[in-house]
Order: C-alpha cells, then sequence, then structure tokens
C-alpha cells in the first residue's frame, strides 16, 4: 500500500493518533480512497479548511451518512470549525430534512461534545422571539433572495398560503436569523444539504442562484460540489453541477 505523504499528513490531522482497522482490512480500497479524498482533492479544491469542512458536515447530513458525520465532527473541530459552528449547521438542516432525519445527528453532535467537555447548552444564538420571527423572517428572505420576495408570507394559493408563511418565520425568522454563521455560510450548508440529498434540484437550483447572488459565485459551487464528492458519488455531484449551471444561465 502507498499512501502519499499528502494524504498521510492530512489524515494525521483531521484524526491524531489514529489508526484505522481498514489499513488491515481493505489496504488496496485504503490506497486509492484516501489519496483520492485526502491528497488529489484537496490539492485540486481551493477552499480554506473552515470552510471545506462546513461543507463536509452539511453533506453528511443531507446523505444520512450518521456514521461518517460522527467521525467527522471531531475532525471538523481540529481545522477550526467551532461548536457554535457545528451545532448551527444541525439546527438549521431541520428547515431542509425535518427532524426525523437530524435527530440522529443532534443527538451524536450532544455525545460527541460532552465526551469532549463541552458545557450544554452552548450559548444561545437566537436574535427573534416568537412574536418577531415573521418580521425578521421576512426582512433575512429579502435580503438574501431578493426583493421579489416582499410579502412573500401571505402570497399563493388561500389553501397552500401558511406554507409560505411558515417558510418566512419557521426556515428563515427560525434559523437564518441566527448568530453563529453568516448568509454566506448559511446558504451554503443549504446548498450541500440539498444537493446530498437528492431529489430536490428545483430548490437547489433556486438556492444555487441565491448563492450566486449574495456572493457565494459559480466557481465557489463548484469548488464545493469538487470537495463533497468524495462523500456523495458522482450521480447527486453532477446533477447539482448541472442546477449550477442552469443558475448560472
Amino acid at each position: 500500500m502507498k499512501l502519499t505523504q499528502k494524504a498521510q499528513a492530512f489524515h494525521e490531522k483531521m484524526f491524531p493518533g489514529y489508526v484505522s482497522d481498514f489499513l488491515r482490512t481493505d489496504p488496496e480500497f485504503i490506497e486509492r480512497f484516501d489519496n483520492f479524498a485526502f491528497d488529489e482533492v484537496i490539492e485540486e479544491v481551493d477552499l480554506a479548511d473552515k470552510t471545506r469542512f462546513m461543507a463536509i458536515l452539511a453533506t453528511l447530513l443531507g446523505s444520512q451518512s450518521i456514521d461518517e458525520f460522527k467521525a467527522m465532527v471531531p475532525a471538523a473541530m481540529n481545522f477550526g470549525v467551532t461548536p457554535v459552528e457545528i451545532k448551527e449547521i444541525v439546527y438549521q438542516s431541520v428547515a431542509y430534512l425535518g427532524i426525523g432525519r437530524v435527530f440522529p445527528f443532534l443527538k451524536a453532535t450532544n455525545e460527541i461534545f460532552e465526551d469532549k467537555g463541552l458545557s450544554l447548552p452552548l450559548k444561545g444564538q437566537a436574535t427573534t422571539t416568537t412574536e418577531n420571527r415573521l418580521e425578521k423572517g421576512g426582512e433575512a428572505l429579502v435580503n438574501i433572495v431578493g426583493p421579489q420576495m416582499e410579502n412573500f408570507a401571505t402570497s399563493g394559493p388561500k389553501e397552500s398560503r401558511h406554507i409560505n408563511k411558515w417558510l418566512t418565520e419557521n426556515c428563515f425568522g427560525n434559523y437564518y436569523t441566527r448568530n453563529g454563521l453568516t448568509y454566506q455560510e448559511r446558504e451554503m450548508i443549504t446548498f450541500c444539504f440539498l444537493l446530498a440529498q437528492g431529489g430536490c434540484e428545483p430548490q437547489l437550483t433556486s438556492h444555487s442562484a441565491t448563492n450566486m447572488r449574495i456572493g457565494n459565485d459559480k466557481e465557489f459551487l463548484i469548488q464545493i460540489i469538487s470537495q463533497v464528492l468524495p462523500f456523495i458519488g458522482y450521480p447527486r455531484s453532477l446533477n447539482a453541477l448541472a442546477c449550477v449551471n442552469a443558475a448560472a444561465d
């Protein structure tokens, strides 16, 4: 087995002192995977390490990869992702994945944090109240998506208008208004939630355009797709690339 020096060094920074049993049971696979994911991809993808690992965590949530998520939370912390940022990624994912899929990830995050001696709950990051979350969510929606979203909460057919209201006050008013992540970071992780779960191509195209609107340009989104490809495979990565190209056009 021939792991490159760069792959070994990156792996050691993620998991200091840890020797995977796969080196014994599956050496040929580990040689090809680690050299690809932790050398070739890292060399090709020009992202800050913190951004890199935020994208990986959001993608693992979206793809329901709980075991890999458990491994990558400590690795992300070793690359500078803070406990607050990790919690914000998990919290926001509920709006795009639902609590049924996020519950195991929230539980795992808490267990990892407590094993590391962190005191829970972490410092609160909410900036809205039950009373003003609709107003503040509407403001965030307009700031992020654009002026066409003015009065979105009261738009649409009567029978489904409540969903537009929920999207405004719950998705944006409860989550996007929180401290801990910037708007650009929140749209980036939303992009990852959508590309990783699949079947959300209309929303992924829309959020690709929103990302570009607030400064996460086409090149950046392609870098994100490239970074998470080893974790979700080629089909969903190529679908995401098609959505980015459609949004750019």
